[in-house]
């Protein structure tokens, strides 16, 4: 299925639109602002501190934590997140329909606040693959230091510090926002809606991300904050500036994750596309739902442990100072009660990503969508009623310890039907293991993996046995590695192409899994047997028996490290310069792959009709929505196999560039090709004659294919296309060369069709070079004085019009040896003329031909030349009819015919 959708760039940004400011702008004001909300921050809390008359007026955290929140602001006002509101807010005349910031038509609208969801999405990915590496750059140096035991470059504190960074800027900058993003691009697409339903809220959401690593990054360099990424009292209430910038950090990045979360839930509660109940909606999107909820009800439990605890420490409040009364315990119940929820919030929109991922390379139906569904919020309820097994050797009530451990295992249950569903799914399933897939069977693997070890972890008597140790670290890396970050990748893969209109390159993509899957397991697989003898986390030396262990780790962890450059690489190189990408590459059913690749800026010109489920593969007649376009281009396009992919060409069409490329596609078994020759001031016959050449090739090769001649230019090529179209090729000559390449030609055929554009470049040499196999008769022509003349050229012209043929004119001079005499060089170079307008004569007629001009006689160009060409026959003209019995000597078992150049025939 298909529907109209215009170039991402093409379209206007809609209602008010006004000339921006250029991104410098922006840039410029946020830096201002961020210093002035820094230095108002520094000054209010020395004003009330003097006021107050506390002593002394210096108190770093409290400076520090007050100016880490309004630089946060200044930020966010001087990049612009602010600017629609506060023109409402002081009575300015706003207009709600503004799409002023919406849409990006150059990079450097992504440097900007922008309200259009593709681009949210695509910012979010961004920022958080930065983080990965600045995470990943923390988790590199403790694997260094733990290669060998002793103590290589850092003590205990820094080491901790780096662990406490690695581990918080993985999980609230990277796991979570990675699903937030990838979600932001394709889940209004998939419930057919235009835009998320808050979008200068969404913009916000992401603009919060950098001030919030920032603050962990300047933490965690200036004065490490070593107390984890769990901040326990009384270690969070002993630490310096850096735990204050790691408090307000999680605020900001919790703020953002709420605010995300609700527009998701409205979004997705208000926006479907109308059919889309909710046994109709994709299970990404159940995920999402799901997850969206986790976070609303979730996240202010750590945002109030984080802001108690800053209080504590900045304000003198004793919430957790248990010398003043305090509860240390209490602490724990509220972190946990919100993070093991956010394990949840980190793997479920991958359950999501992987079901969608699964039921398309495997070309079934979901199996079990409705226990998929009911599992997911069984999973979100029960996730909320096991935080205390993290708690059992912390001093909790021991009577608590065992319900805990029940629902702890209950839990596994719906996370097993899950499991089951996707191996139903796998099982006799027709699977492509493109990148996609890979990943998501090494989720499979490795989460299940897991899994398993929580079980272990669940029940008490062994949970007491290994806390604290690298067992912990080992079931944390499998369970969020492999279950969070696998799928990560494994959904930028799946909608790559759909985000930037390019294919990554497969090669590349299947060397990334293989490296980082291998380098996972051989970083933490060990860790479970280290953990069980005993080796304690959080510690910067160890025994010496653990080395071994240790070094497999390091080792392991270096090649994730390499295969994360190969993905870095595949994504950077392939946006720029990879492959066209089709509107529907893995013909998956989704909505959003039945809108052009990117979408055009409002997803939809009509919203789209849902009749049937999202994963209806294999079903006779069946298809998941009804998605309308604009009368002129036919009104409703309606799904159908094998869509056409147009090649636009007149004197390329029967180039071995152009057809090399159409071959190719015709690999995928997904397409039939339309070949549409503009003939402009071409004669029609001529046209005809070439098409007719390249629609024989490509019967030859197997390759459904028709081709009809129109009048006019490429631009009229484009009007008679079909349709349904799926790709337009367009082949011509090198700029400068073509008729066709100038005034931007390329640019108003990408508008005109309203589908992905490839333009392929053919030299003149290669549109000139005859076609070889059994469906072109290539002839071998020889002639002297009779080679310009015209009645060879209707000669040949007439085979031509019986079958297609190729041409390779060749004339024998008859010259005795190596002569070098004026008169033979006349004689060459009067030749070489005929021969050459001999060529163009015929390429003018449609006919492809090269020329060749031997010193020797017919027989001894036929003997040259057979080896060369390889013709399926040689043809004499009239004039050299004498030496007819010497070529067919030269030949062989070549076939020598006379070809009359007085009259139109053999």
């Amino acid at each position: 299925m298909a529907t109209y959708a215009p170039a991402h760039h093409s379209l206007p940004h809609g209602h008010g639109h006004h000339e921006l400011p250029p991104v410098s702008h922006w840039w410029k004001r946020a830096g201002w602002w961020t210093a002035s909300g820094i230095i108002f921050g520094l000054v209010i809390v020395a004003f009330f501190r003097a006021v107050f008359e506390q002593t002394p007026l210096w108190e770093a955290k409290t400076y520090v934590g007050i100016a880490a929140i309004t630089g946060t602001i200044g930020f966010l006002i001087g990049i612009g997140c602010f600017d629609w509101w506060a023109g409402w807010m002081i009575g300015r005349k706003v207009d709600y329909h503004d799409h002023s910031l919406h849409g990006a038509r150059t990079w450097r609208d992504y440097l900007r606040v922008n309200t259009d969801h593709k681009v949210i999405g695509v910012q979010y990915l961004v920022v958080v693959f930065t983080f990965l590496c600045v995470a990943g750059a923390f988790a590199e140096l403790l694997r260094t230091e733990l290669a060998r035991p002793g103590q290589q470059f850092a003590d205990g504190e820094t080491f901790n510090g780096f662990t406490s960074a690695h581990a918080i800027i993985m999980i609230l900058l990277f796991v979570i926002p990675a699903f937030a993003g990838l979600a932001n691009f394709v889940l209004p697409l998939m419930i057919g809606a235009k835009d998320m339903a808050f979008p200068r809220l969404n913009a916000l959401s992401v603009w919060m991300l950098p001030p919030a690593g920032i603050l962990f990054l300047i933490g965690a360099l200036i004065e490490p904050f070593s107390s984890g990424w769990t901040a326990y009292p009384p270690l969070a209430l002993q630490g310096g500036i850096g735990q204050t910038l790691f408090q307000v950090g999680v605020q900001v990045a919790g703020a953002s994750s709420i605010m995300t979360a609700v527009n998701f839930l409205v979004t997705i509660a208000t926006m479907r596309a109308p059919g889309m109940t909710v046994w109709r909606m994709p299970l990404l999107v159940w995920a999402n739902a799901t997850t969206s909820a986790l976070v609303v009800f979730g996240t202010p439990f750590i945002a109030g442990s984080q802001f108690m605890t800053m209080f504590d420490a900045v304000m003198g409040t004793h919430f957790f100072d248990s010398a003043n009364g305090g509860d240390v315990v209490m602490y724990q119940h509220v972190f946990w009660f919100y993070s093991h929820p956010a394990v949840y919030i980190m793997v479920l929109p991958g359950f999501g990503i992987i079901s969608e991922i699964i039921s398309t390379f495997s070309r079934k139906p979901i199996f079990g969508y409705r226990a998929i569904a009911f599992s997911t919020i069984a999973i979100a309820i029960l996730g909320f009623s096991v935080w205390a097994h993290h708690m059992y050797v912390a001093g909790m009530a021991p009577w608590l310890r065992v319900p805990m451990m029940i629902t702890t295992v209950v839990i596994a249950v719906p996370t097993g039907v899950k499991v089951f569903s996707w191996l139903g799914t796998l099982w006799r399933g027709k699977i492509r293991l493109k990148t996609p897939m890979l990943f998501a069977l090494g989720f499979l693997f490795t989460f299940v993996l897991g899994g398993l070890t929580g079980v272990y972890l669940g029940t008490v008597p062994v949970d007491i046995h290994l806390s604290d140790t690298y067992f912990v670290v080992a079931h944390l890396h499998y369970v969020l590695f492999g279950g969070a970050a696998f799928t990560i990748f494994a959904g930028v893969y799946y909608w790559f192409p759909k985000m930037t209109g390019r294919m990554y390159n497969e090669t590349l993509g299947k060397w990334h899994f293989w490296i980082t899957f291998v380098g996972m397991q051989l970083t933490f697989m060990p860790q479970h047997w280290a953990g069980m003898q005993g080796m304690p986390r959080r510690v910067a030396d160890y025994d010496p028996r653990f080395a071994d262990v240790n070094l497999a780790s390091t080792i392991g962890s270096f090649l994730i490290v390499i295969g994360t450059v190969v993905f870095f690489y595949n994504m950077i190189t392939s946006w720029r310069s990879g492959e066209r990408a089709p509107w529907n590459p893995w013909r998956a059913k989704t909505l959003e792959w039945l809108v052009s690749s990117p979408p055009s800026i409002f997803n939809f010109d009509t919203a789209p009709q849902v009749v049937g489920s999202p994963y209806n593969y294999g079903v006779p007649g069946a298809r998941h929505a009804i998605v309308f376009a604009p009368e002129e281009i036919g009104g409703e396009s309606t799904e159908q196999g094998d869509r056409p992919i147009v090649v636009v060409a007149n004197e390329t069409v029967a180039s071995t560039a152009l057809l090399d490329e159409v071959r190719e596609r015709a690999q995928e078994r997904l397409w039939r090709f339309e070949l549409i020759v503009p003939r402009g001031a071409t004669e029609r016959s001529a046209a005809e004659r070439r098409l007719a050449t390249a629609l024989a090739v490509l019967r030859e090769a197997g390759v459904v294919a028709d081709g009809r001649v129109v009048d006019g230019g490429p631009l009229d090529a484009i009007a008679a296309r079909p349709e349904d179209t799926h790709e337009v090729i367009l082949a011509t000559y090198r700029p400068g060369e073509s008729q066709w390449m100038r005034h931007d030609m390329v640019d108003r055929l990408r508008k005109a069709a309203d589908v992905p554009l490839t333009h392929v470049v053919v030299t003149r040499s290669e549109a000139r070079e005859p076609l070889g196999g059994p469906a072109v008769t290539h002839l071998l022509v020889l002639a002297c004085d009779a080679a310009g003349t015209p009645g060879l050229t209707d000669a040949l012209v007439a085979r031509a019009d019986r079958e297609p043929i190729s041409v390779t004119v060749a004339c024998p001079l008859g010259l005795a040896g190596a002569t070098w005499s004026e008169e033979a060089g006349a004689r060459r170079a009067a030749a070489v003329a005929r021969v050459r307008a001999a060529v163009d004569r015929l390429h003018d007629a449609g006919i492809a031909a090269q020329g060749e001009v031997i010193d020797g006689d017919a027989a001894a160009a036929v003997a040259t030349l057979i080896p060369v060409h390889a013709p399926a026959e040689v043809v004499l003209a009239e004039e050299l009819a004498g030496s007819r019995g010497a070529a067919q000597a030269a030949a062989g078992e070549v076939a020598v015919t006379t070809l009359s150049t007085t009259t139109a025939g053999a």
